[in-house]
């Protein structure tokens, strides 16, 4: 059985678990909300994938890991035009070996104006 880790990151209202770890994995799920208040950050692709990115850092290191054990990420944009800007944001984040990564662009995500949400796998050890 897995457990959901309690990240600092306000939860769901969905019936959801943010982050869960089995053993040395960790999986979690991020979008870019404001870790304090849950509401969606607005702007551009850029501030929309920096938000995703500190809170994808925050789980990861709540489960005990850093962004050097994850591993593969999958991510989704609803405007291919906004892969440039998120790629130049991630580089921030990710040095190579960069995780293996499928970037796939979507019609809409779940809530309004959200521009990137993500999945992320990261293996400790």
């Amino acid at each position: 059985m897995f457990e959901a880790v309690e990240t600092g990151i306000i939860k769901s209202k969905g019936p959801i678990s943010g982050t869960v770890k089995k053993g040395g994995t960790i999986i979690t799920a991020q979008i870019p909300k404001d870790p304090q208040t849950g509401a969606i950050v607005e702007g551009d692709i850029a501030t929309q994938t920096r938000r995703t990115l500190e809170n994808l850092r925050m789980a990861v290191e709540a489960a005990g890991g850093t962004m050097a054990d994850v591993m593969l990420c999958q991510i989704y944009l609803i405007e291919p035009s906004d892969a440039a800007g998120m790629n130049a944001v991630y580089r921030e984040f990710f040095a190579e070996p960069y995780p293996c990564r499928a970037t796939v662009v979507v019609k809409e995500l779940l809530a309004p104006g959200m521009r990137i949400e993500l999945i992320a796998t990261a293996q400790l050890g």
